[in-house]
């Protein structure tokens, strides 16, 4: 089950520091992906919905599991790439 959890979030804050040019763009994704309103619930934070987050990764992986930190930097690379080109 995905579950983002401490380990996660380090792994991927990690592999992002390593890319500053990325930094707007997740934070961008992140509002993006967050449903509507989300600032009026716990936790306060821009998280998707967790049914959506599990059929993205079942999607990408063919199981639910945390998705690789290397593979949230190659998203955001692509998401960056294809904003620009509009």
């Amino acid at each position: 089950m995905t579950t983002f959890g401490l380990r996660w979030w380090s792994r991927t804050t990690i592999a992002l520091l390593a890319h500053p040019g990325l930094w707007l763009t997740a934070v961008v994704q992140a509002l993006r992906l967050a449903p509507p309103g989300w600032w009026r619930r716990r936790p306060f934070l821009p998280v998707p919905d967790a049914a959506y987050l599990r059929f993205r990764m079942e999607t990408q992986y063919g199981s639910d599991h945390d998705p690789d930190p290397a593979d949230v930097v190659t998203y955001l690379h692509w998401v960056r790439s294809t904003n620009r080109s509009r």
